[in-house]
């Protein structure tokens, strides 16, 4: 998921992102198809098509792969009709969620996503019932053996970035303004830095934590049920765990 909560170091030690490599690589596909589609093909002047492509790297798809989506969706993708949906709700222990999904489909796509809601004694609310808990930021994320801290934060300070954590054992996150990510993406790929991840994120302004383990894993339960829906592209959420429960749940 997104939002970089702890849960999101806990999966990779898991591989749970590797034993799903093919669905990621479906709905990769799908993302750089709608941004060449709606934005064109060169990715310097398609923010979105750049941040699709960068990702798509960070999983390994061939470039083969990526440029077959890319002129599919120049030439217009006549055979489905691509729509954005995003969906707003509560989870399980009121932990507030963000769901953005595309699709070819809305009545089966809403379908999923309340029955999945529904499941895990979630509530599907209004527009904006919890878009105002979350700010959307910049978010690129490196990998350590890439690069080291000193050299990275002198650069995406002469970028303009606003922060840098490295807290991961794995990955530096970096965080500019929704305005700034195209100058600090363009600058760090000018100075050769390998990016696994860059994009607009939501990034909630205050976390609910969760310190039980029963209620951890009916959280996580509910955010992968939503992660693994073919439709849905990003799932946000405020919630995180706390570091006795994370050591739990690695067991």
């Amino acid at each position: 998921m997104s939002g970089h909560s702890k849960w999101s170091t806990i999966k990779h030690k898991k591989g749970a992102a590797d034993a799903k490599r093919s669905k990621v690589f479906t709905k990769v596909i799908r993302e750089i198809t709608v941004a060449a589609k709606m934005g064109g093909e060169d990715a310097n002047s398609n923010p979105r098509l750049r941040s699709a492509i960068v990702l798509a790297k960070s999983v390994n798809m061939p470039n083969d792969t990526m440029n077959k989506a890319i002129k599919k969706g120049v030439g217009g993708d006549k055979s489905q009709n691509w729509e954005n949906l995003n969906y707003e709700g509560y989870g399980p222990h009121n932990v507030a969620v963000i769901v953005e999904c595309l699709t070819d489909n809305k009545n089966r796509t809403i379908s999923s996503v309340r029955s999945i809601f529904s499941k895990n004694n979630g509530n599907i609310g209004s527009t904006n019932s919890v878009m105002y808990m979350f700010d959307r930021k910049g978010i690129i994320e490196i990998a350590k053996d890439v690069i080291d801290e000193e050299t990275l934060t002198e650069y995406i300070i002469d970028a303009g970035a606003d922060d840098i954590d490295s807290s991961d054992e794995q990955k530096y996150t970096i965080e500019t303004t929704a305005g700034e990510l195209g100058a600090v993406h363009r600058y760090l790929e000018e100075k050769e830095v390998k990016m696994d991840s860059s994009g607009l994120d939501l990034i909630p302004q205050n976390r609910v934590e969760i310190d039980d383990v029963t209620k951890a894993a009916q959280v996580i339960k509910f955010i992968e049920a939503l992660e693994d829906d073919d439709d849905v592209q990003n799932v946000y959420s405020n919630f995180d765990i706390t570091e006795s429960v994370l050591l739990q749940l690695d067991n």
